[in-house]
């Protein structure tokens, strides 16, 4: 069994495992030199060799315990021909959404259309460097897809005026999205994942009355079909106010923190393992405070199950050698 899998199965707390969300990218110059010559991000995460050969870059640098695909939660939409494309300095641009088109998409079209991805993880999971690791596949929550599919870009602080408008649009898009998540899931699993993370980037936009239709419901939904094929599953519900309601309702086999959480708080209130939580920030500082600040988390969790990562991705302007530093001393701890 894996470290990250003794933490969240039998709730060891004993050497605490560690990997990084965005790990595999920009930060990175080797995966620079990549990205220079092929500009295209959709066609990158589509290309098995090159999205393979991202994926295990941080490997080959750091005593990482998991590789998380290199891929990108709007692949789902671009599986279902919506126009999806990465402009620089502006992020994801999607493109007009059509339900009907939608709606008609088939099963098989789907698959051929994202079964680059699978084979990178395939390409993964039979590397070497992958011994005694997890492989983490992973999807966005049907909220967030929701979010970019009719906000049609990052929503930052809020959503369009009439988001909510189309009652019908919405519960129809829901009803899609469950379907295909589920087989993209299925097709990670059966490809080598041997851990599914559901990524809720934009849950903090919502109030608290409107949890249980947007958030609670679909996500417990996928986390139960996760379960169900037998694979650990990891949930990262950005930006909720009650991590604890959240757990109590999702049930997810371990929850990962942003950095606007109170830890302590956190390790109080809620049993299962815990992931995450260290601002990002914190790897653009120096030494010392890279240190103090994930001493905290360290320490807070000592007697919890835990998995180290951050509250977020690794930012693009972080030094290579602040991420091996915070490794190291994770896996001294």
């Amino acid at each position: 069994m894996t470290p990250i899998q003794e933490t969240i199965i039998n709730k060891k707390t004993n050497n605490t495992p560690i990997w990084l969300m965005r790990q595999a990218g920009r930060y990175l110059p080797e995966f620079r030199e990549i990205r220079k010559v092929n500009p295209n991000f959709i066609n990158l995460c589509l290309n098995e060799n090159l999205s393979s050969e991202i994926t295990l870059q941080p490997l080959k640098r750091f005593e990482l315990d998991a590789a998380i695909i290199f891929s990108d939660i709007l692949m789902l939409p671009h599986g279902l021909n919506q126009k999806v494309e990465f402009k620089k300095n502006h992020g994801p641009q999607l493109g007009p959404l059509n339900l009907d088109q939608i709606s008609k998409i088939d099963e098989i079209d789907f698959i051929e259309k994202l079964y680059p991805i699978y084979k990178s993880i395939k390409k993964v999971s039979e590397n070497n460097l992958i011994k005694n690791k997890n492989l983490i596949g992973f999807v966005g929550a049907p909220w967030t897809l929701l979010v970019y599919m009719i906000n049609k870009q990052s929503p930052k602080k809020k959503l369009i005026k009439d988001f909510f408008k189309d009652e019908f649009l919405i519960n129809r898009i829901l009803i899609i999205l469950e379907k295909f998540l589920k087989l993209h899931i299925d097709h990670q699993i059966k490809n080598g994942a041997t851990i599914i993370q559901i990524f809720d980037s934009w849950a903090g936009l919502l109030e608290e009355k409107d949890l249980p239709n947007y958030v609670y419901i679909p996500t417990l939904s996928l986390v139960e079909y996760v379960r169900s094929l037998g694979i650990p599953v990891i949930c990262f519900p950005r930006g909720v106010k009650n991590y604890k309601n959240y757990c109590d309702i999702v049930k997810p086999d371990a929850v990962n923190i942003d950095y606007d959480v109170n830890p302590i708080s956190i390790c109080k209130e809620i049993n299962i393992p815990v992931q995450g939580g260290l601002d990002p920030k914190v790897l653009l500082t120096d030494i010392e405070n890279l240190k103090k600040q994930a001493l905290k988390y360290l320490n807070t969790f000592k007697d919890h199950p835990y998995i180290f990562n951050l509250g977020h991705g690794v930012l693009p302007e972080t030094k290579p050698d602040m991420v091996d530093y915070l490794v190291k001393m994770v896996n001294d701890y």
